[in-house]
């Protein structure tokens, strides 16, 4: 990766560079959005289209939420986006523009200024063709202690405790991620979730399969296997809180299945970009497997891992 990448120049200092000005068109498309500060726990996405029209329109993730929000109040103002979003802490507003072939932004109001920067979200090959080997299987977790985890930015006071072969979140903890980076994969665990309580899977650090109490409920976006906002299951496969649940999952380039207690809920989906766990925004590279902690009681066990490849052709 080019240092340019991990150190674009913020929006406030690229007011003072006279770049040759990007035509409003070049908005177009979709983007993986950096933050540009120190060990940053999230990462952003943005869709935009229409962008040199009267009929510009955008999809957003990051603040306020998460989740995949259409941007309802976005314009382009002297050649810069410009949109907000407003919650219950207040309005915070994002402009953002074209340098040097990136995007280059700065949110403004609760939380920030938090400056930005963004990388067309590129064309992945990799397609789920029946082509793809499994290789040997990785042990993520020993049943006995931490080794090849880490804390989302810190490996200080994480939260989770390893009993009797089981991996356990207190409700309060810190995302956990592997040390290790994967491309391709199968993913088996085991997960039981408390009452009222949701976790998450994050594969390569960026997509989101999530955990949830959500025994019986409607099937939506945001159930139990479902891809976080992105992709509802076929159906509801939980089993109630409390009990232990299995999850299959498998990633190809972009595509994703996930068996859920023995029943295919998502088959061969392409997942249009970052979710909301996501922190590694560049999708075009390996990531870790991240497992969330802070919404809730969760426990996991056998997490096992079978990296993917092709056969050389002869």
């Amino acid at each position: 990766m080019s240092s340019s990448r991990r150190f674009a120049i913020p929006f406030f200092l690229s007011l003072f560079s006279l770049p040759a000005m990007a035509g409003d068109v070049d908005f177009n498309g979709r983007w993986d959005l950096q933050l540009l500060k120190e060990n940053p726990d999230k990462a952003w996405w943005i869709e935009i289209s229409g962008a040199g029209t009267a009929e510009v329109k955008g999809k957003f993730i990051g603040f306020p939420g998460g989740d995949l929000n259409e941007i309802k109040d976005l314009k382009i103002v002297d050649h810069q986006l410009v949109y907000s979003f407003e919650n219950k802490d207040g309005r915070r507003e994002y402009r953002v523009k074209i340098t040097g072939g990136h995007l280059d932004g700065e949110m403004t109001g609760p939380g920030g200024p938090v400056a930005f920067a963004g990388y067309r979200a590129p064309n992945i090959r990799d397609h789920e063709d029946g082509s793809w080997l499994a290789a040997t299987p990785i042990t993520l977790f020993n049943g006995k202690d931490l080794t090849g985890w880490t804390g989302l930015g810190t490996s200080n006071d994480l939260g989770w405790t390893v009993e009797n072969g089981t991996l356990k979140s207190t409700g309060h903890a810190k995302n956990l991620i592997t040390t290790g980076k994967y491309w391709n994969f199968q993913l088996h665990l085991e997960y039981n979730v408390a009452e009222h309580s949701n976790s998450g899977i994050g594969l390569r650090g960026r997509y989101e399969v999530q955990i949830q109490d959500d025994y019986g409920k409607p099937v939506e976006s945001h159930i139990n296997g479902a891809i976080y906002s992105r992709i509802k299951p076929l159906l509801n496969a939980s089993k109630k809180a409390g009990e232990w649940q299995t999850a299959d999952i498998r990633i190809v380039g972009r595509e994703v299945s996930v068996t859920l207690n023995g029943k295919a809920i998502v088959v061969k989906q392409p997942v249009e970009g970052l979710t909301a766990i996501a922190f590694e925004p560049f999708e075009g590279e390996p990531g870790p497997l991240e497992l969330q902690g802070d919404h809730g009681p969760v426990e996991f066990r056998n997490i096992v891992l079978t990296p993917l490849y092709q056969p050389q052709a002869k």
